[in-house]
């Protein structure tokens, strides 16, 4: 099980599903792959692709989608994550209500696939075109000829609906079409108008939801007969220039439901392969212990599955600042014998000493989704689109305005005007002039079309004492902090002056606390800024909130309410979406994000690659532990990752011999098959770039020094145990690109032996995974034009990836048990656990 604690120890929190999608690639690929949205994050392709293309058929009135070609860049092993949608051969969209797509998520049939009742749709944000599950039958404006009145239930007002029907065990059908009782606008997951670009095609990623995130869908949770998985399904229904009377749509007229028959008709269905999400571990079983750092949650979550099979115990996982984690490792505390840290646990006199296995590369992601306004031409000519931000370069000195609320609109609603304590400030960060000069593109951006400010969570940890390193080691923004005004005039808020912010800072304050008073029909309500750019509960959270556009801004009084209250700004719909936030690099890939470029201490731009997180830590210093790296970004040269961060494991040495042997034993599955990147659970999950080979070194001597225990005075013994304990055998998943240089330490008490680190394999785009499946017979969709770009490179990934890792031994099977965690709401049972 797998929990989240901040303010009091080993409190239940948010459960994630682990999922990362791909396997280990060379540096030559990332130089054959066209780079999507957001894939200069640590990725890696995998060796068989399941992306699918289909294509659209003739339609009726002249719609005709038969150029159309509809590509889901992955189809298997699927959890709540986003998956990239690519389009071509549409035709272009002139206006708000034609020429689009509707996206959806469905479960179904295996064999029929879905109908219009199982499609989590209606409700969406702005009231888009196309959205609504609202149908009426009839050949006037708003009406659909092949809609029966007998075929759709009538709501208390009259109007013919197409119900949501939720998976068996989960309620009735919805009755009304605006029915809230299993999504709302602010959650639901359908792209009902996504339209197409001036070529015809288009670019999104789509949330998928897991019965973790969405028990009404149940994906992940419904078997079969035989044991499997039933499939979900993702829908796209296209739409053109035509109602469904055979009327050419010209603007102002009501756009008919996506669900309305005619619509639905020219569907094409995608077969979605989840991840189970049930727990295969016994329940009966004692646990062990395991908590900390945020930074290792999806690999650990990962590795939990795989390990739960053979054992006495099982483990659970609980989510925690890295400095709570090491205080219950040398407190003794057992209901926590292994901390996940990137800082090392500090020898203390008179104490048991403590192994740092090294288990995880990974680091923090400025991660952002962020739609601009794009203008073209002149006069009559001048056309403008929100296209979707690709690439974005921060400074420290940006981070440094933006972590203390330095631009007004950060701290106040824009009709409120600017405080005085800010006047001469730019309003946001599109009208700063450093930051146009980093981002030329952003020029004439409207100021209140930009993010507000960076979602970032509440805890003390270690990532947070990062990111104030990395900032304070600049010296513009060091000043910027200190008082001194930025070449342009702007200047720091002054609630943090006076030595707030230090390079041991582990949390993000928000000391703008200047309240505002909002007059609200019931009463007055005070507004300051957390409630303009609230703190998320975690990166997790943070990073679906920014992929959802929404952080939870409250500006205005809640309608409806008796007591007076501020209520949340609706969620935009997705052209408008702007945000960003500080995120975990797993989170920001599984959510699919983009990702800032930030300098190095050379002054180069780099986003978090497998290539440039294994520099990084080839870059660190030993830090005054014995065997454990410190994050140094004053450091980072030579295309290294700044935010690059190790997760050690950390475990006491004066503990029960069975207790070090189980501990020992996840040690040597991390640095082994847990290394293998895939989407399988089991295996390194995206934003992880796989240890180096002497990272892996270390961890097995790091393994064989606990499992001695404190008895002997020794060094650590070379290799690794040769029982059957190590699940990983001895390679695990090979790194593209060379190992790394350096001697291992003096090895006494295994909290020594650091290695250098050192490049490995590159980081290459997303990729899908498997093959495509035929279409449901009863679909009326079209066929699977042959092989994608991705499929084709999935098979020179094989060879590729064949050549470079020939020779790694197999996994072998061991006694470890850990049990499958899911981060989010923890709930007990699923599929009936609730929604996020």
């Amino acid at each position: 099980m797998t929990r989240r604690s901040t303010t009091t120890r080993m409190s239940p929190g948010r459960r994630r599903v682990a999922a990362g999608v791909g396997c280990l690639l060379s540096a030559l690929v990332l130089a054959l792959l066209p780079l999507p949205r957001g894939a200069d994050q640590a990725r890696a392709a995998t060796t068989e692709s399941s992306a699918v293309t289909r294509s659209g058929a003739k339609g009726v009135y002249g719609d005709d989608f038969s150029d159309l070609k509809v590509t889901v860049h992955q189809t298997k092993d699927l959890t709540g994550q986003g998956v990239r949608v690519t389009w071509t051969g549409g035709k272009p969209s002139t206006n708000s209500e034609t020429n689009f797509l509707s996206v959806m998520q469905c479960w179904g049939d295996a064999d029929s696939g879905p109908d219009r009742t199982q499609c989590e749709f209606g409700l969406a944000a702005g009231g888009q075109n196309g959205d609504g599950r609202a149908v009426a039958q009839g050949t006037t404006s708003g009406h659909d000829p092949l809609e029966s009145d007998s075929a759709t239930p009538v709501d208390k007002n009259g109007t013919h609906y197409v119900p949501f029907r939720p998976v068996e065990g989960q309620g009735d059908p919805t009755a009304g079409p605006t029915d809230t009782t299993y999504f709302t606008d602010g959650d639901t997951n359908a792209d009902p108008f996504m339209p197409n670009d001036g070529d015809g095609g288009g670019d999104i990623s789509f949330e998928l939801k897991s019965a973790v995130e969405q028990p009404a869908l149940g994906c992940g949770a419904r078997t079969t007969s035989a044991g499997g998985i039933q499939p979900c399904w993702l829908v796209v229904v296209p739409r053109g220039t035509h109602d469904p009377n055979g009327q050419t749509h010209t603007g102002g007229a009501q756009v008919t439901s996506s669900l309305s028959r005619s619509n639905w008709d020219q569907r094409i269905v995608f077969r979605l392969g989840f991840a189970p999400v049930t727990d295969s571990c016994d329940p009966d079983k004692p646990e062990r212990g395991i908590m900390g750092s945020e930074l290792a949650t999806d690999a650990i979550t990962s590795w939990q599955t795989a390990l739960c099979r053979t054992g006495t115990y099982r483990f659970n996982f609980t989510q925690s600042g890295e400095g709570q984690a090491r205080s219950a490792v040398t407190s003794g505390d057992s209901e926590a014998g292994l901390a996940l840290t990137v800082d090392p646990v500090e020898p203390v006199d008179g104490q048991a000493q403590v192994v740092h296995a090294p288990v995880a590369v990974s680091g923090l992601t400025i991660g952002f989704v962020w739609m601009y306004t794009h203008t073209t031409g002149a006069g009559d000519d001048l056309h403008s689109e929100q296209l979707p931000l690709t690439e974005l370069k921060l400074n420290q000195r940006l981070l440094a305005k933006v972590l203390t609320q330095s631009y007004p609109f950060s701290v106040t609603q824009p009709s409120d005007g600017v405080p005085d304590y800010l006047t001469g400030n730019p309003e946001s960060i599109v009208k700063d002039p450093e930051f146009l000069k980093l981002n030329p593109g952003l020029q004439g951006q409207a100021a209140v079309n930009a993010p507000l400010g960076l979602a970032v969570t509440a805890d003390n940890t270690d990532s947070a004492r990062l990111v104030w390193k990395y900032i304070l080691a600049d010296s513009d923004a060091r000043e910027f902090i200190e008082g001194k005004k930025d070449p342009w005039g702007m200047k720091v808020n002054p609630a943090y002056k006076d030595g707030v912010i230090s390079d041991s800072l582990d949390f993000f304050p928000k000391t703008d606390l200047t309240p505002t008073q909002v007059v609200c029909l019931t009463g007055n309500v005070t507004r300051t800024a957390q409630d303009v750019v609230p703190y998320v509960n975690d990166m997790h959270d943070g990073a679906l909130k920014v992929r959802r556009g929404s952080i939870g801004t409250a500006y205005t009084c809640a309608s409806g309410d008796p007591l007076p209250r501020l209520s949340a700004e609706p969620r935009p719909i997705p052209t408008n979406q702007r945000q960003y936030g500080i995120v975990d690099n797993a989170s920001a890939v599984r959510y699919q994000l983009g990702a800032a470029a930030l300098p190095n201490a050379d002054g180069d731009y780099v986003t978090p690659t497998d290539a440039s997180l294994l520099k990084a830590v080839a870059e660190m210093p030993d830090s005054d532990v014995a065997g454990v790296k410190t994050s140094d970004p004053a450091k980072m040269r030579d295309g290294a990752y700044p935010l690059t961060a190790v997760v050690y494991a950390a475990s006491s040495l004066d503990q029960a011999k069975d207790a070090r042997q189980d501990y020992a034993k996840v040690m040597r599955y991390a640095a082994g098959a847990g290394q293998t990147q895939g989407t399988a659970k089991g295996e390194l999950p995206y934003g992880y770039a796989p240890l180096p080979a002497a990272l892996r070194t270390q961890a097995k001597q790091a393994a064989d020094r606990l499992e001695k225990g404190a008895t002997d005075a020794g060094g650590s013994s070379g290799g690794t145990s040769s029982g059957g304990d190590d699940l990983s055998g001895t390679g695990g998943g090979g790194t593209a690109g060379g190992g790394v240089t350096g001697g291992t330490g003096d090895g006494s008490a295994g909290t020594s032996g650091a290695a250098a680190g050192g490049a490995g394999a590159s980081g290459t785009p997303r990729p899908s995974t498997a093959p495509s499946e035929t279409d449901p017979a009863q679909q009326n969709v079209a066929q699977s034009g042959g092989h994608t770009p991705s499929e084709v490179l999935g098979l020179i990934r094989w060879v590729l990836l064949g050549v470079l890792v020939a020779g790694g031994a197999a996994a072998l099977s061991g006694p470890v048990m850990l049990r499958l965690s899911v981060r989010g709401a923890a709930s007990a049972n699923i599929p009936g656990g609730k929604p996020e």
